[in-house]
C-alpha cells in the first residue's frame, strides 16, 4: 500500500492527467462559445474540440522525452502508444460515428413506418476530426513543455 502513494510523485503521470483535464475544459468552453450555453456533460462525453485522448498522450510521450531521454525505449513505447490512440480517435472512433449516423437515420426511418418500433439510438459523437487530433496533441505537447522535466 505504500507504493501507491507514490503514484503521486509521478510527475509524467500527473502533467498528464492535467493536460487531459484542461483538454475536457477547453471541449466545455468550445460548447459554450458553439451553442451559447454550459452543457457540464462535455466534460465527460467522448469527441468534439479538442481531443482530450491526444492531449493526454501527446502529453505523456513528451513528459518521458524529456524525463528519460529522447533517445529511449521509452520514449519510442510512449510514442508508439500515443500515435495508435490518435489514429484511433481521428479514425476508427471517427467511422463508427458515422455508421451510428446512418443507423440512426435508418431507426427514424422504422419509427415513422412503425411506432411500435422502439430502439435507442446510437452515439454519433464518438471519435474526432483529424484537426481536433491535432489541437488536442499540439495542447498535450504544450503543457508539458510549460510543465518542464519531471527530475
Amino acid at each position: 500500500m505504500h507504493d501507491f502513494g507514490q503514484i503521486l510523485d509521478n510527475r509524467v503521470l500527473l502533467v498528464a492527467l492535467l493536460a487531459c483535464l484542461i483538454a475536457q475544459i477547453c471541449k466545455l468552453a468550445v460548447h459554450l462559445i458553439q451553442h451559447g450555453k454550459v452543457n457540464i456533460r462535455v466534460l465527460v462525453e467522448t469527441g468534439g474540440m479538442p481531443s482530450a485522448h491526444s492531449a493526454l498522450v501527446a502529453s505523456l510521450a513528451t513528459g518521458v522525452g524529456q524525463t528519460l531521454g529522447w533517445a529511449t525505449p521509452d520514449f519510442a513505447l510512449a510514442t508508439i502508444f500515443a500515435i495508435i490512440v490518435m489514429y484511433d480517435a481521428a479514425g476508427v472512433r471517427q467511422a463508427a460515428g458515422k455508421q451510428a449516423r446512418i443507423l440512426n437515420q435508418i431507426i427514424d426511418e422504422l419509427f415513422r413506418e412503425h411506432p411500435t418500433f422502439n430502439e435507442d439510438r446510437l452515439k454519433e459523437l464518438l471519435g474526432h476530426t483529424p484537426f481536433q487530433v491535432i489541437v488536442g496533441s499540439a495542447l498535450g505537447i504544450t503543457i508539458s513543455c510549460l510543465a518542464g522535466p519531471a527530475y
